[in-house]
């Protein structure tokens, strides 16, 4: 029994209104067809007024009308909808029925996407059968590229009894090859099955996903060289008394002696990174023969990458990823060379990771978690003509992918990761009408960043500078108020006055505020043409009563008491009992401040920061007091540290958002998630992903295989899902006479004297038969057709250096041109001007 088949979380959205009828009609908040409920689907529903027979019902099946609101069973009986609500998906549990072993022998159920990959399976099938026979008759598995042992593999499958219900004819020549190979052993295709078993497993013990149905066959025959005449012999792939023996097996010492020549360079030292990192030490990848490996990576180890990050241990936290990963991947293999690196790679640091740098680098693997920083190291791999394997994950989600100079496309990934858990949501949204637990998080966690590190860091630059705020401008006035408002009390001595100051927050916040709030839009207020005010996506609030019995109220005081002791430099408590006790001797606090009320973020935008010279005093004095005492100290969010309250902080303060609007509100792992940005990986797609990378490695290095021979790879570990397919070759472009893809570059060589603009311009026309109609160098423009005559007159003389800002140390400029007849789309290769 699966209990829950897919990786998504259930669908929740909040309700507008529901019908009284048969059947009864349930609109959404929101977009129109912006949810993604199915027909059939099973859902629920909590916080429903009105209609209350609905909340906690059993799951109940839904249909999609073509307006996208949702129809449910027989509502005439109910009590009418008034407001509010949630409905939530139910997951659906499914049986798996697997037949035995002896059955499955013959009757195989295989996992594949499409017919030819089918007949392949059931081919390999047949494969391990023969060679699980030869093992038992021989004792042993066929020797190394035998080609007698093979064909007795293939005598021996052609005798097994044949598959039932398929009329299949054995591939002969793929048995022959996969016994000529089978007595070899590659770590990364134990990578790759491994990270499937294991995934396996989980699946077993958690009842989540659906498992393998029934036998999954997987092989990586492509990187054997296509040309028979380049295939190992026997004598080359017999064994050497080496930890590489098992990959001799398969390719000879051809190939492991170009694998220790190579140079590579690894950016980022994360999940993937340390992945890779294990493979290079594995194959041997710049572990002798002058080879070597560089990482690079400028982060830090954080507790939370310990679970999927397998290099690091508890001890590294707080140290160097690049230099603990380094020496890590040099346990494992003490012949690898490798060079740790905390630069980043990005365009400040191209003086270092230059010309120089990638002239003895052979090939890039990114391993980086920002699409942005793939996009940089990409089109540093295209202008290097350096190939480029990249893989990324998310959760059960894997990619590998391969880019060769002049033989593939070069890398065109997304330009942003554009997941909805990093949607930027509206300001005044998040403030006043939040309708989903990503709002109230997104203000929750806002509220940490203003209360405890902006408002810190705005004081103690006070403190240094003591600008006055008469030299402020209005904006600027405003700007400060807003970080250090709701901390500019008398500053707290004891534990007790930062529960005094925790009391008070939550008093203004979740009840003062509210009330606020409905003194400016009553819940019967209507707009000129009579629509409710309170309508559409916009939940009316109810402010909240301080109960002390109530954990998720006596829970938030704790955490932000102990945020504002930890600012100030106060100890701190986490006994609750103590904490509720010391709470029943305090008063409950007026109204401290109330933060001024905008309808929109164009209101918010344009707020009138005119404040009157009472107020400016005021707030100045309050400055001058503060700015007497020691610093204090900024809070950085920290996720990982469940010691330190700052996920309990944001937990209960969005929680308690959510009640005063009426929202389902998130639990304590997916407040975590959320607020932390953390992206759901886990160490099965990583190591699947890493060695499939690896798989291509193999190839690259080989350095004699078409197009046709390497693969991008998608997988997908729930759904059981392995796609491979062969990457696509470079677009051609055309343009007159001139053919190129996006790896080719028009080349200017250096002579002496040094070419001026109007000789570059007759050079590029003479030798390509192009006319320049604009030169560019970055942003700067260096020639346009369009000058007028007498600024042509004063620029065509100059030599080029003399045109641009910064003469590069590489004696390369690269130059961008537009041509006279060119097309829009036509996008010429970049010019290479040698100095």
């Amino acid at each position: 029994m699966v209990q829950d088949p897919t990786e998504a979380e259930p669908l929740t959205a909040a309700i507008k209104d529901i019908s009284q009828g048969s059947p009864g009609i349930i609109t959404l908040k929101g977009e129109v067809n912006g949810h993604s409920f199915r027909d059939g689907d099973l859902v629920t529903f909590s916080g429903i007024e009105g209609m209350v027979e609905l909340n906690g019902c059993s799951p109940q099946p839904i249909r999609v009308q073509k307006d996208g609101s949702l129809e449910i069973g027989d509502t005439t009986t109910f009590s009418h909808y008034l407001r509010g609500g949630t409905i939530t998906e139910v997951k659906r549990s499914k049986t798996v029925k697997h037949e035995s072993l002896d059955t499955a022998l013959l009757q195989p159920r295989v996992v594949a996407q499409s017919t030819q990959e089918v007949h392949r399976a059931h081919c390999l099938h047949q494969a391990f059968r023969a060679l699980h026979e030869f093992q038992h008759l021989y004792g042993r598995l066929p020797q190394p590229w035998d080609p007698v042992d093979a064909e007795t593999v293939v005598d021996l499958a052609r005798a097994l009894e044949p598959l039932q219900g398929t009329e299949e004819l054995l591939d002969e020549a793929l048995l022959r090859t996969i016994a000529l190979s089978s007595a070899g052993c590659l770590s990364p295709m134990a990578a790759f099955l491994g990270a499937v078993t294991a995934q396996e497993v989980l699946k077993a013990i958690s009842r989540k996903f659906i498992p393998l149905d029934q036998w999954l066959y997987f092989d990586a025959l492509d990187c054997l060289p296509e040309d028979e005449k380049l295939l190992p012999n026997p004598e080359d792939c017999a064994p050497r008394g080496c930890r590489y023996d098992g990959q001799i097996a398969v390719f000879g010492t051809g190939l492991q002696d170009k694998l220790s020549h190579q140079h590579y360079l690894l950016v980022g030292a994360g999940a993937i990174g340390c992945e890779m990192l294990k493979g290079f030490a594995l194959v041997g990848l710049g572990a002798g023969g002058g080879g070597g490996v560089v990482v690079a990576d400028m982060d830090h180890i954080e507790r939370s990458n310990l679970s999927r990050q397998f290099l690091f241990r508890p001890q590294d936290i707080g140290r160097s990823k690049a230099k603990v990963a380094a020496a890590a991947a040099q346990g494992l293999n003490p012949d690898l060379r490798v060079t740790p690196l905390t630069y980043p790679l990005d365009p400040t640091t191209e003086n270092f990771y230059g010309d120089n740098f990638f002239s003895h680098v052979d090939g890039v693997v990114a391993a980086l978690d920002s699409f942005q920083a793939r996009h940089y190291v990409a089109a540093r791999c295209t202008h290097y003509l350096k190939p480029l394997l990249e893989a990324g994950t998310q959760g059960t989600h894997g990619s590998a992918s391969v880019f060769i100079p002049h033989v593939t496309k070069t890398y065109s990934g997304p330009a942003s990761a554009g997941t909805s858990e990093d949607t930027i949501h509206p300001v005044c949204t998040m403030r006043y009408f939040p309708s989903t637990f990503e709002h109230t998080l997104q203000w929750a966690r806002d509220e940490f960043e203003r209360l405890f590190q902006l408002s810190a860091e705005t004081i103690n630059h006070y403190q240094q500078t003591c600008t006055s705020l008469a030299d402020m401008d209005g904006p600027q006035i405003l700007t400060l108020l807003q970080q250090v408002l709701g901390v500019l009390r008398v500053r707290p001595q004891t534990w007790k006055d930062c529960v005094v100051w925790a009391l008070g927050h939550w008093q203004l916040c979740f009840h003062y505020d509210i009330l606020q709030q409905l003194r400016h839009f009553p819940p019967d207020k209507v707009f000129e043409d009579g629509t409710p005010f309170w309508s559409g996506p916009k939940q009316c609030p109810q402010p909240l009563e301080f109960d002390i019995n109530q954990d998720t109220h006596l829970c938030y005081v704790l955490a932000a008491a102990n945020l504002y002791a930890q600012m100030h430099g106060l100890p701190g408590s986490s006994d609750q009992t103590a904490l509720r006790e010391l709470l029943k001797l305090l008063p409950q606090p007026d109204p401290q401040h109330l933060n001024p009320i905008f309808t929109s973020n164009l209101e918010l935008a344009s707020a009138p920061a005119e404040f009157g010279p009472e107020q400016l005093k005021e707030l100045q004095k309050a400055l001058e007091v503060w700015s007497k005492g020691s610093p204090l100290k900024p809070l950085l969010f920290e996720k990982d540290d469940d010691s330190n309250f700052h996920v309990d902080f944001v937990t209960m303060a969005a929680s308690l958002r959510s009640q005063n609007y009426g929202i389902l509100p998130a639990n304590r792992a997916q407040s975590k998630r959320i607020v932390g940005r953390i992206i759901p990986a886990i160490a099965t797609t990583t190591a699947a992903v890493a060695g499939l990378l690896v798989l291509e490695l193999y190839k690259v290095v080989g350095g004699t295989q078409p197009l046709g021979a390497y693969r991008h790879s998608y997988l997908n570990l729930a759904e059981n899902r392995f796609d491979r397919w062969v990457p696509s070759a470079p677009t051609i472009q055309t343009f007159q006479h001139l053919k190129w893809t996006s790896w080719d570059r028009l080349k200017v060589p250096a002579v002496q004297p040094e070419r001026t603009l109007e000789s570059l311009l007759a050079y590029i026309q003479e030798q390509h038969g192009l006319r320049v109609r604009m030169l560019l160098h970055g942003t700067a423009q260096l020639y346009s057709a369009e000058w007028p005559p007498e600024k042509q007159i004063q620029f065509l003389p100059l030599r080029v250096t003399e045109l641009v800002q910064r003469v590069p140390e590489s004696g390369l400029l690269v130059l961008e041109l537009s041509c006279e007849g060119e097309e829009d789309e036509t996008a010429f290769p970049p010019l290479h001007y040698e100095l």
